[in-house]
């Protein structure tokens, strides 16, 4: 199979998966489910929606923000405003195509900022392994807190033999350091290569605790994915049904609903599905919780919509003289 019928592939696929998912969640429902979903949409507080929304917008400025700190040591200092555009565009594009966003924003800043691809590129990848680090340990923090009801709901126990996620979670560990030792020995081209894949990200990370501005680089990353947490927790109010949930509710609401983002194109599709689903082992209904499934998931996908059109539109014409 040749490279361009594997993108295409990896290009639909995605795709044509989250519109099964629609299709197949939707087919599920009866007339009276669709109903009271429905109502839950025309009944909801949406001034809740739009601070979620504001929020989200303050965590894509502070990551353009960021990026400078990472930039600036290889000796540029791009105009923040083409930063935030080229960091919109990059939502926008992963929506059509997965991970390639991060592609997308270092080839427009290399356009504009005439910042050489490959630096733009590593730098990207840098910031991309300070938030896998804040998304592992807020799943961490989840699995922790809710552990019994987690294994229960993964694996259909009952609570006294939900002891299951501590025995994975111990294995998984087993495993990971069995594969360390396998890695660090073999003289395998391809395990090589691994190796030097894990060594460059640990690498990565260090570099972010060398860097002249790395607190304020630490600052945002965790403001960041504080933003992400409100944005999910403020949308709780929009619904009488989902106003009361608990904290280990919220966290364990986001961490299904970031994982569903990775299996199709921005969660189409799987998003509503898994917060739902999520949501669901704290009381709340199948139906209300459906809808702040899908109110979540439209508020964000318009969001990138819009604001990653407009910068796909205007960013040429900001830099109309600089090209």
């Amino acid at each position: 199979m040749t490279k361009k019928y594997k993108k295409i592939i990896f290009t639909i696929l995605p795709i044509a998966l989250g519109a099964f998912l629609i299709w197949y969640s939707l087919s599920k429902l009866g007339s009276e489910d669709k109903l009271a979903i429905k109502n839950s949409f025309k009944t909801a507080n949406y001034w809740w929606v739009a601070l979620s929304l504001f929020f989200g917008v303050l965590s894509h400025l502070s990551r353009a923000y960021r990026w400078q700190f990472m930039l600036e040591p290889l000796g540029f200092k791009p105009k923040l405003a083409n930063n935030i555009m080229t960091v919109l565009i990059a939502y926008l594009v992963n929506l059509m195509i997965p991970r390639a966003g991060e592609f997308a924003r270092a080839t427009a800043i290399s356009k504009y900022e005439k910042i050489p691809f490959e630096k733009a590129f590593g730098t990207i990848v840098s910031e991309r392994i300070a938030d896998v680090i804040m998304l592992l340990s807020i799943m961490s923090t989840a699995f922790f807190l809710q552990t019994k009801l987690l294994s229960a709901y993964l694996f259909k126990e009952e609570s006294s033999n939900s002891n299951a996620l501590y025995y994975i979670i111990i294995l998984g560990i087993i495993i990971t350091l069995i594969f360390y030792r396998f890695i660090k020995k073999s003289e395998n081209k391809f395990v090589q290569k691994v190796q030097n894949f894990i060594y460059g990200l640990i690498q990565g990370v260090i570099s972010i605790f060398k860097m002249k501005k790395k607190w304020a680089f630490i600052f945002h990353t965790l403001f960041i994915w504080f933003m992400y947490l409100l944005m999910f927790y403020v949308v709780t109010f929009a619904l009488p049904e989902t106003s009361n949930l608990p904290f280990s509710a919220i966290i364990v609401g986001f961490v299904v609903g970031g994982l569903s983002m990775a299996i199709t194109n921005g969660g189409l599709g799987t998003y509503p599905v898994f917060v739902a689903s999520a949501i669901t082992l704290y009381g709340v209904g199948q139906n209300p919780a459906l809808a702040f499934g899908w109110i979540m998931w439209t508020a964000q996908t318009l969001m990138v919509l819009i604001f990653g059109g407009l910068s796909f539109i205007l960013l040429p014409i900001y830099n109309k003289n600089r090209i």
